[in-house]
């Protein structure tokens, strides 16, 4: 059983109001990552983490998009890690497999998720992300460049990541043990020595982050309704 955990807090201090509420082909940020995993058969539950003031916002979007497998909204902590761990305590204990998604990218698919999961079944741990293309360098405090990176089977590792539960669970607590601090869950897996493959999608998935991703988000969102079966469009 695939269980979701949706991590929706985060301060948005760069877009300057909460992306996650904001609106995108009338329905909110959120609430398109949600739909997602909703739509994934392989995924029984979701469970969503939010900050404290906002979830009373998040289960009302629950409510009215009659989003059945959402089967708690609960409160978040100070860090992304500390959410996950919230999310994982609240798993049903049929879920043997668990996908940790950040909320901020409403451009996840079905056909993602689902790729993913398979990956994980035969690793143990999986994630989507992007091949790097551009040119990297390496600068000082003063951003003055230092050396190049070679870009050569270099990642940008996206959401969702799924793990084995006992895997992460695993990593979770040797994390907390340890005192770490991470910012994805393959860096926790990753001091367990447990393998993690990453699925190359050529699909847009990027989080919302600037003013600037909204519209493009839209469009793409757009871009991917006007082709689907039935929309009367070739």
């Amino acid at each position: 059983m695939l269980s979701a955990i949706v991590v929706a807090g985060g301060s948005s201090r760069r877009m300057g109001f909460d992306k996650l509420f904001a609106v995108l082909n009338g329905e909110a940020v959120v609430a398109h990552a949600i739909a997602a995993f909703e739509e994934t058969s392989a995924v029984r539950e979701i469970i969503l983490v939010g900050r404290e003031t906002s979830l009373s916002d998040l289960k009302a979007i629950v409510s009215r998009r009659n989003f059945r497998k959402v089967s708690v909204v609960i409160p978040g902590g100070l860090r992304r890690q500390d959410s996950v761990a919230r999310g994982l305590e609240r798993l049903s204990p049929e879920s043997d497999f668990v996908a940790v998604h950040d909320a901020a990218r409403p451009l996840i698919t079905v056909e993602m998720i689902e790729q993913i999961y398979q990956a994980a079944q035969t690793h143990g741990g999986a994630a989507s992300g992007r091949a790097v293309i551009d040119t990297l360098k390496r600068v000082d405090d003063d951003h003055l460049v230092v050396s190049g990176v070679d870009r050569t089977n270099l990642f940008a590792v996206e959401t969702p990541q799924i793990f084995r539960r006992s895997l992460l669970e695993r990593a979770y607590r040797a994390m907390a043990e340890a005192r770490l601090e991470v910012t994805d869950e393959i860096s926790a897996v990753e001091r367990m020595g447990a393998p993690v493959k990453i699925v190359p999608t050529e699909e847009k998935n990027f989080k919302i982050t600037f003013p600037s991703d909204l519209p493009l988000s839209e469009f793409i969102l757009g871009e991917r309704a006007s082709r689907a079966p039935g929309n009367g469009r070739t």
